[in-house]
């Protein structure tokens, strides 16, 4: 069913990768911050919290800003600065792959319980009476207005993306789309017709399925990049830590 969208603005700004602009900095893995008219996301925190840290307070946003965090999946490089950033702001919901290893979901939890009377762990958005909330995703799900999760996907390497949707867009938002475009992009469609992409696509040679899309910014694990940007030429885009587009 495809949605009609809430929102009249959506904000992306890449917050980690492999590449940085002026007076940022760099490091393998990825980040991105989700600006909504109702909530601020986190997605993803890459490896070095300390350095995802150093780079939000450059580009003035605080972590405390932040109302949810949504890890794609469980690779160090996308969840290695989890705890610092926790630590910096523990009062957020967060969404994770139900595949995550049961420590590591206890870890977080704990992380977050220990600022809330009321925290817990389900599989389903049933609210608490205080944040923060814990999520186990697994099919795919509404994460708030005009946000939406494509659910666990893929059989070996388990993972999420996310489709955001504005007022005259949608966009996919991927980790390292380990689970394949094609897989996204059918469970994407429940919600609407995508019309950019933006994160990680890892070792995606499914190049065609990329032809109806405005805007490809092909970041961190791409590995085929400049192949994409020589069939795509006028919607490629560089993302690096710092790259923002609005919706």
């Amino acid at each position: 069913m495809l949605l009609l969208p809430i929102f009249f603005m959506v904000k992306l700004t890449i917050l980690y990768d492999n590449l940085a602009g002026s007076g940022l900095k760099a490091a393998w893995g990825f980040s991105c911050l989700i600006e909504t008219a109702e909530k601020n996301i986190l997605f993803d925190t890459g490896w070095d919290g300390n350095l995802l840290l150093s780079n939000m307070e450059i580009l003035g946003i605080s972590p405390d800003a932040i109302d949810i965090l949504v890890l794609s999946h469980q690779h160090w490089d996308h969840i290695g600065g989890v705890a610092t950033f926790l630590n910096a702001n523990p009062d957020v919901d967060v969404y994770l792959p139900s595949s995550f290893s049961p420590r590591l979901k206890q870890e977080i939890s704990n992380i977050i319980s220990a600022n809330s009377i009321s925290s817990g762990i389900t599989s389903a958005p049933v609210h608490f009476s205080r944040n923060p909330r814990f999520y186990e995703v697994i099919s795919s799900q509404q994460i708030c207005d005009g946000i939406y999760s494509t659910g666990e996907l893929g059989s070996d390497i388990k993972e999420q993306s996310l489709v955001l949707i504005s007022a005259t867009s949608a966009c996919i938002l991927c980790g390292c789309a380990h689970p394949g475009l094609l897989e996204i992009l059918e469970s994407a469609s429940q919600f609407c017709k995508p019309l950019s992409i933006i994160g990680g696509l890892h070792g995606s040679k499914d190049f065609e399925l990329l032809t109806n899309f405005n805007l490809i910014g092909a970041g961190h694990c791409t590995v085929h990049k400049e192949e994409i940007k020589a069939l795509y030429p006028e919607n490629f885009a560089e993302i690096s830590v710092g790259y923002s587009v609005e919706l």
